[in-house]
């Protein structure tokens, strides 16, 4: 990408900001404090251009509006960057807050969150009686007309912007799901980096399939959302301090503090530094969700004056004891946890044989003919995009579920580094095939726990069985060292005619459909392996989703 389409790009997220209709001058100011040095005729200049491609448009003489396609085009359009400015924007909201516990006035950050039910308030009250959030303050405005209810709570980066303020510089590390038995908190299960996902980490697990918030609440048992950061050890003293005074006026939610480098809740913390846990802010949104309750979920997405807040209870019953001081086994993440599996592929490309890498996913016996037709009209209708390759295994424990076995992309990998050409998967990504085609959002394989596309299946963002073929499909980005390329090609061409998904092979410093590798490497863009599977769960079929499973022989695999 040049410089120049990077300077549109950070044009069209000043205009998203805006309320109104923006001039030259306000946006070159705006990108000034951004770093870039660019004055108002250059940014007149670039607004042209945009307003050309139809993703501004010129009110009168009141300035520029960002338009749908511009908002499109914002979303989508930079998915690598994106992944970079996730944290950046939490750097922002940050710097941003100036909220003074001993005024009790200025801005925090905020989540808001939109209702469809006048029910889902009195639900909500009593969970954040339970203590289940960070703070009980909240703001709701209700559209009689269109019945949404608008919600504002109060998001955990408000404490880290209140430690910044009062020189205390915290580092947020990890959203992610921790698991509560008999009401202690006893270790995170699954985490995402906050530096290496284009989806906020909590957005990521804020599914009823993956939080049980209203069973912690009924029996003290469960999973909640909770995020994870790092403070300088010498600053620990006034931290407990600072955190103390804001718990007082009703800004807490943390769940433990660390000792100098010693481990919280199953992460690792540097020598030198203390680990904070903090509940999910969107902790109460998530309860909702269980009940099935239709929401939408904004994360961090501003900052608003803590003076239009309100308490939306003042009996808060805590129900958390004190964390876990068991030391608890460190959390692979995916990558680590794939490699050993990756190193056993013995695939021979020419004899068609070999162990290869399977995701397993399990479907009640009675379900499965409608599975396996939903799986072949899904690769008849769409053989480009769909791996052919299927193997039903017996469940472990379960006589009247069965398993479908679908080769994974790391396979692919694993093949490659057999021939001696070294292959790192880099990216899990959502996939638009749109002309070209784009990922609309990517997750590191070394900065999650959990399989990306088992995220993106659960929170339902696939479009794969559609009549008009996929939209929306899953697939992976791998980078490989220029110098092997041409032999690369070659093994990449053969297993691409044998029916692995070979989407794309890029050039060195290609962004391949959107996604960006490291100088002298080319990504190499391969479907997920359980893009089937997708196509059977957007069919309404029970299916547990399951990824990087076990190994099977490729040969004795049965073909849609």
């Amino acid at each position: 990408m040049s410089e120049s389409e990077y300077r549109m790009i950070e044009i069209l997220r000043v205009l998203a900001k805006q309320e109104k209709p923006t001039g030259s001058k306000v946006i070159a100011d705006e990108l000034k404090e951004k770093g870039f040095n660019l004055g108002e005729r250059a940014v007149r200049y670039h607004m042209q251009i945009l307003d050309e491609k139809g993703f501004t448009e010129k009110v009168g003489y009141s300035g520029r509006v960002i338009t749908d396609l511009g908002l499109e085009k914002l979303e989508k359009g930079l998915i690598y960057d994106q992944v970079d400015f996730i944290y950046s924007k939490i750097e922002e909201m940050i710097y941003l807050t100036d909220f003074t516990y001993m005024t009790q006035k200025g801005n925090v950050v905020v989540n808001t969150s939109t209702l469809y039910n006048e029910e889902s308030i009195n639900i909500m009250k009593k969970i954040f009686e339970s203590g289940l959030s960070v703070s009980p303050y909240v703001n709701i405005n209700e559209d009689k007309v269109s019945g949404e209810i608008e919600v504002t709570t109060i998001c955990g980066t408000t404490i880290d912007g209140v430690l910044l303020s009062n020189g205390i510089p915290s580092q947020p590390q990890y959203g992610g799901l921790l698991q509560i038995e008999n009401n202690q908190p006893i270790k995170f299960t699954d985490i995402i980096s906050y530096k290496k996902t284009s989806l906020t980490p909590l957005d990521a697990f804020s599914n009823a399939n993956l939080t049980t918030v209203l069973d912690v609440i009924n029996d003290g048992n469960g999973i909640i959302p909770a995020n994870f950061r790092l403070v300088p050890e010498i600053a620990k003293e006034k931290t407990v301090e600072i955190i103390s005074q804001l718990d007082k006026i009703g800004i807490g939610g943390v769940i433990g503090i660390s000792e100098n480098g010693k481990d919280l809740l199953g992460l690792p913390v540097p020598d030198g530094m203390v680990g904070i846990a903090i509940i999910g802010g969107i902790t109460p949104f998530c309860a909702l969700k269980e009940l099935g309750q239709d929401i939408d979920i904004k994360i961090a997405e501003e900052i608003t004056n803590f003076e239009n807040l309100s308490p939306i209870t003042t009996k808060i019953n805590q129900i958390f004891t004190a964390p876990s001081i068991e030391k608890q086994p460190k959390i692979p993440f995916v990558l680590s946890k794939s490699w050993n599996l990756i190193q056993q592929v013995n695939f021979d490309v020419e004899k068609q044989k070999g162990e290869i890498v399977a995701n397993v996913s399990y479907v009640n016996k009675k379900d499965l003919d409608d599975a396996l037709g939903i799986m072949e009209e899904t690769f008849n209708n769409n053989p480009k995009y769909i791996n052919p390759y299927y193997k039903l295994v017996d469940h472990p424990d379960d006589k009247d579920k069965v398993g479908i076995a679908t080769i994974c992309s790391l396979s692919i990998d694993g093949i490659l580094i057999n021939n001696g050409i070294m292959s790192n998967p880099k990216y899990s990504g959502l996939l638009e095939l749109s002309e070209p085609p784009l990922f609309i959002d990517l997750i590191s394989y070394n900065g999650t726990t959990l399989d990306p596309h088992k995220i993106f299946l659960s929170k339902n963002m696939t479009s794969i069985s559609g009549e008009n073929g996929p939209n929306k499909i899953l697939a992976s980005v791998k980078e490989i060292p220029y110098i092997s390329r041409d032999y690369a090609v070659q093994i990449l061409d053969v297993l691409n005619n044998i029916g692995f998904s070979i989407y794309k092979i890029g050039k060195p410093r290609e962004l391949v459909y959107n996604s960006k590798v490291d100088n002298y490497n080319f990504g190499v863009i391969t479907g997920g392996g359980l893009n089937s599977i997708g196509a059977v769960k957007e069919k309404g079929v029970d299916i547990e989703v399951k990824a990087v499973e076990k190994l099977l022989p490729f040969e004795k695999m049965d073909r849609l």
